[in-house]
């Protein structure tokens, strides 16, 4: 009987890894398995957060890995953080983006954007969560267009800023301690960043209710009206877009590996179905037809393994590009979309329905592919830089 190699990871990047590195993965796969995954689905269902999670997520110990100084002291690489990625959407791509919500965007503005005293107030008990950040960007009258067309300002007056206008589709919004919302100043036309801190008056934070993907994902319409925030909570390593897009440089190689965590699991929904389900007294494994699409789910994962850890290689270089970003967004997700459909299909009208689980990988995808910049505009970042031509409209 020929061997059966059931991994997804079919060339064996994880190799690529250290022992430990490899080792620690196993432990959080376990915790997240045992702990994570039985909440998972019917959150999903009721489209509400498991109030439960927070803690779970807190004695997992994953939101400081990516600073290590406020963290356990231990620093990670871009693979390694990849893999972690990968091993989250994998459980769930609802909770999933709540940690990295949390700890990309949020911790990652802060980091990136505050001074050290900034730093040093909010990020250790971010990193305990004992505080939950959001990321206030997106506005109800632009997506794509935010950098030039948005339309939420920041006035000072004093040591104080007035913050008007709106934001749209902010996760962890309705219940977040620390958002990060993104102004421009009316002063000098630039968009700057401040952490409004709960409670604060005039914020307000509507959940968004009927979604079909992502559901436990609690997304917000927030309204500023008159929102007075101290000069102290004005992120004073930002100062115009470019360092806003810095952040989302780095997000965004990170939902590239979120696509290929979707991927992977709906592959191996798929792969099991097909072995265990009989159909006229065999396996459907043993039809060419469910073979074909089989590889072709493997074969998807796999180009998209390679095309994250080269990002992540050339991300711990310093080498990597806003526009190779671009390009492994694009790329995964839309592969994602693919390996996604085939495996639905596969299910037939077993797909359908929660209690294979397919479906809801099936549905979060489609927040996947068109969140941190959609296929569209990452293609045009990428067609600027190989052809010197700036096609934007």
């Amino acid at each position: 009987m020929a061997k059966v190699n059931p991994n997804p990871d079919f060339f064996g990047f994880a190799e690529l890894l250290s022992d430990s590195e490899r080792a620690e993965l196993a432990e959080i796969r376990e915790y997240l398995e045992r702990e994570i995954k039985p909440i998972a689905n019917e959150a999903w269902a009721k489209a509400e957060f498991p109030a439960e999670a927070i803690e779970k997520f807190a004695k997992l110990g994953i939101a400081g890995v990516q600073y290590p100084e406020y963290g356990d002291g231990n620093p990670r690489g871009a693979l390694f953080t990849g893999f972690l990625s990968v091993e989250l959407n994998r459980i769930d791509p609802s909770l999933a983006v709540f940690s990295g919500v949390h700890s990309g965007l949020a911790m990652g503005s802060i980091h990136g954007g505050g001074d050290q005293e900034q730093r040093d107030r909010w990020m250790p008990d971010m990193v305990a969560m004992n505080k939950i950040g959001a990321f206030a960007l997106t506005e109800p009258e632009g997506g794509s267009d935010v950098a030039g067309g948005m339309r939420t300002t920041a006035r000072r007056e004093g040591d104080e800023w007035v913050l008007n206008g709106a934001k749209r589709w902010i996760g962890n919004g309705t219940f977040a301690d620390l958002v990060v919302v993104w102004a421009r100043d009316e002063a000098d036309g630039n968009v700057k960043g401040f952490v409004v801190e709960k409670g604060t008056p005039g914020f307000t934070a509507t959940k968004i209710e009927g979604k079909i993907a992502l559901r436990t994902v609690q997304n917000a319409d927030i309204v500023l009206d008159g929102v007075r925030v101290p000069e102290a909570n004005r992120l004073q390593n930002i100062n115009t877009f470019r360092d806003t897009a810095r952040v989302l440089a780095k997000t965004r190689g990170g939902v590239a590996w979120q696509a290929l965590g979707v991927a992977i699991r709906a592959y191996e929904l798929a792969r099991e179905y097909a072995v265990e389900r009989v159909q006229f007294g065999k396996p459907i494994a043993s039809f060419q037809m469910i073979q074909d699409l089989l590889v072709k789910m493997l074969g998807n994962v796999t180009a998209m393994f390679g095309v994250v850890v080269r990002l992540a290689q050339l991300t711990e270089q310093g080498t990597a590009g806003a526009d190779q970003a671009a390009l492994a967004k694009a790329f995964t997700t839309t592969r994602m979309r693919e390996v996604v459909s085939w495996a639905r299909e596969l299910f037939g009208g077993n797909g359908i329905v929660l209690d294979y689980e397919i479906a809801k990988f099936f549905s979060d995808a489609e927040a996947v592919y068109s969140f941190e910049g959609s296929r569209e505009m990452n293609t045009l970042i990428v067609g600027k830089s190989i052809t010197g031509i700036s096609a934007f409209a």
